[in-house]
């Protein structure tokens, strides 16, 4: 019975310090909601500054539902917050997980999780700045006199927010590859004979994200193809440095 409540103590223990972490990370997520709503107007004016770049400063949007442009500013506020204070929900994740870490296991983990917000913030970054303007100007191309452009305000956040996830999301593929490197679940020599593959599925990816104009594709598909080289050039290091720690241990 005592070996019982012995086990159950250190779990009872985890679960504590998990609610406390997940705590701290709602509270701060529900501040950031609430400071980005006050400016959810400048915020969502900046999501719309690509598509006046192309359309021209006089463009407007309209919202067909009484509630549609109220729901739009939470949900700009919503994603503002989370974006703004992602490093200190991922702070809370690693205090939560650091003291179940060997030496070993913290060095190979916390690299990853500073990478992590940095590649998507890059990703991000590049859709705005480079794939919004050539996205719009394909999509209102399609524009004739018997056809004008009135962006709902609704589709145009939902479009905007699909874009910038997915070239954030795309942009952490070498934290994927470097941790499997790191695990030696993959090898810089595997990568390297799979490159041409890579390239084609680049293409295939950027493809699906940007409109289907040759220009446009190969901007898209350049970063990932950089990042994959990017990939192997540090894998190399990691596999060199994981084998001189193995020579130290030998000696």
């Amino acid at each position: 019975m005592t070996q019982e409540l012995d086990d159950k103590a250190p779990l009872l223990d985890h679960l504590i310090e998990l609610r406390r972490r997940l705590t701290y990370s709602v509270v701060a997520i529900m501040v950031g909601f609430f400071a980005c709503y006050a400016f959810a107007e400048e915020v969502f004016a900046f999501l719309v500054a690509p598509l006046k770049s192309v359309a021209g400063s006089h463009s407007k949007m309209i919202f067909t539902g009484l509630h549609e442009a109220f729901f739009t500013y939470m949900k700009v506020s919503f994603y503002a917050g989370l974006f703004l204070t992602a490093p200190f929900v991922l702070w809370q994740l690693w205090i939560f997980i650091a003291p179940g870490l060997y030496k070993n296991e913290k060095k190979v983990f916390l690299p990853f999780l500073v990478m992590t917000p940095v590649l998507f913030f890059t990703g991000a970054t590049l859709a705005y700045t480079l794939v919004f303007p050539l996205v719009f100007k394909y999509f209102l191309s399609f524009s004739t006199p018997s056809m004008e452009s009135l962006p709902s305000v609704r589709e145009y956040l939902d479009l905007v927010l699909s874009l910038l996830f997915a070239f954030g999301i795309v942009f952490e593929m070498p934290v994927g590859l470097l941790l499997l490197i790191k695990v030696r679940l993959l090898s810089t020599k595997a990568l390297v004979a799979k490159r041409k593959y890579f390239i084609v599925l680049a293409f295939i990816i950027a493809g699906l994200l940007v409109p289907p104009d040759p220009f446009s594709q190969v901007m898209a598909a350049i970063p990932l193809i950089i990042l994959y080289e990017a990939s192997i050039m540090i894998g190399r290091l990691l596999e060199k440095d994981q084998v001189e720690a193995e020579v130290r241990k030998e000696q």
